[in-house]
């Protein structure tokens, strides 16, 4: 299972890609380090990375993240996406995943919409903007009541707050940008990009082992 695999890797990158060029060396970096995961964004370059990254790199996770529209998920899915997430639920968006057969992760970060992604009949959910949405306390409030649900936060969290929510049982992994900064990436300061990932998966082993 794809969640399990998450739930190994501990973070998943998560991506802003202006130029396609760059998919090649993202890819390679996160694989030649141990983190074989990356969430792209779905802007106007996306589409293409996506696409270049499945081909080339067969075994990384690549997915699909800020998804809006039904067609948008389809586009990722052709491209090769293994995953799709979503900042908020929206159940056209779901729906239409599980139809297709692909994971979907949608933003859920009150119990109303925690109710409605069960009743779609997921069991785990993007908590978006995590930190400004009550951070972990938040996450662990809403586990009390729906103990069966996983949480993958995402938003605000950062080397000094990423040991506490790796730490806590209900959460699969952490979505992160701080490891792929979009002013890294651009101005292909991949060393630096290397240096985040090492540090990342470190935290990640000291952790949960």
């Amino acid at each position: 299972m794809i969640f399990e695999q998450f739930h190994k890797m501990g973070v998943i990158p998560i991506a802003v890609l202006d130029d396609a060029k760059n998919a090649v060396p993202l890819a390679e970096t996160l694989c030649r380090n141990g983190l074989p995961c990356a969430e792209i964004i779905f802007n106007s370059a996306a589409e293409e990375s996506i696409k270049i990254i499945s081909r080339e790199f067969p075994d990384i996770l690549v997915g699909a993240g800020r998804i809006m529209t039904a067609e948008q998920a389809d586009r990722a899915m052709n491209a090769g996406a293994k995953f799709i997430t979503s900042q908020g639920i929206n159940p056209e968006i779901v729906q239409h995943c599980i139809d297709s057969f692909i994971p979907v992760i949608p933003g859920a970060i009150t119990p109303s919409e925690v109710e409605q992604a069960i009743n779609l009949g997921l069991n785990i959910v993007k908590f978006f903007p995590a930190e400004p949405a009550g951070g972990l306390p938040m996450i662990k409030a809403l586990s009390e009541s729906y103990n069966n649900l996983r949480f993958m936060p995402a938003g605000g969290i950062t080397k000094k707050n990423i040991r506490d929510y790796l730490s806590c049982g209900v959460i699969t992994a952490c979505g992160i940008n701080w490891i792929t900064e979009s002013e890294l990436i651009s101005s292909g300061r991949w060393d630096n990009v290397e240096l985040l990932i090492k540090e990342a998966v470190k935290i990640v082993k000291e952790v949960r082992g």
